[in-house]
């Protein structure tokens, strides 16, 4: 049974192996400078890069934290501290519906509110959407590390005449810092590898964005549209983006763990 359990888990972990070995064998050749620092070249082309979908990148996780953050934690916050039991049972009710919606309806809600009355693809409605799939989970997570927060911390702040609201923002949160970071990371990492709702939303650009009000090359986009062309060039493109792109989200997750661990 021992070695039954042992092979269960490395087949649980095998996929992200294979993952690994065909990013790296078929990517890593077309790492180069020129890779991080060039715009995509015209079709047919040799070289190019995607310089402005990382930094496209870099953007729309900026916005989608921007948004989904403050409002995920201040709705933690209140399931964990202030909601009655009625409330708070139909709010993670909500949460976790809309924890498991497709994120491709994501973005057909986003281009309804967004791009249709503003008849333009943006960078802020790719954020937008984005941030919208954030919320419910950093809300969630931050619920769940605020509850593990020990009642006699808070009961001790009002035994010493402290606000409530003092003793949640300066005791009960910094306490539960380092779990709400985690859930945090952990968010952002789920939607950094999003393709369809920035189809709906952001569009993609081959070029570099100077508002954020026009479409904005991203690294799903970007591995996207060269991964179903016909320029095996581009497929090479395709295959260092998807690898670049795995290697930030690995990142996020390295820095959860490093964050979560238990320092004695």
């Amino acid at each position: 049974m021992t070695g039954l359990m042992g092979l269960s888990s490395l087949l649980v972990i095998a996929p992200l192996f294979l993952v690994l070995y065909f990013l790296i064998r078929e990517g890593a050749s077309s790492l180069d400078w020129n890779f991080f620092t060039q715009l995509p070249k015209p079709a047919g082309e040799q070289g190019g890069g995607m310089a402005n979908a990382i930094v496209g990148t870099v953007a729309l996780l900026g916005m989608a934290a921007a948004i989904g953050v403050p409002i995920g934690v201040m709705g933690g916050v209140y399931l964990a501290e202030y909601g009655s039991a009625r409330s708070n049972y139909w709010l993670r009710f909500a949460a976790d519906v809309l924890n498991g919606v497709p994120s491709i309806v994501w973005g057909m809600v986003v281009y309804a509110m967004l791009v249709v009355p503003f008849k333009t693809f943006s960078a802020y409605a790719g954020g937008v959407a984005l941030g919208l799939m954030m919320i419910p989970l950093v809300m969630r997570t931050t619920e769940e590390v605020l509850v593990l927060v020990p009642q006699s911390y808070r009961e001790a702040g009002l035994a010493l005449g402290i606000a409530r609201w003092k003793i949640i923002t300066v005791i009960v949160i910094k306490t539960a810092l380092k779990g709400i970071v985690t859930g945090v990371l952990i968010a952002l990492a789920r939607v950094a590898g999003e393709t369809a709702p920035l189809l709906f939303t952001a569009l993609g650009n081959n070029f570099w964005n100077h508002s954020l009000a026009e479409p904005i090359a991203a690294l799903p986009l970007q591995i996207f549209s060269y991964a179903i062309s016909p320029y095996d060039d581009w497929h090479r493109q395709a295959w260092a983006g998807a690898l670049v792109l795995m290697m930030l989200i690995l990142s996020c997750n390295v820095v959860v763990r490093f964050v979560s661990r238990d320092r004695r």
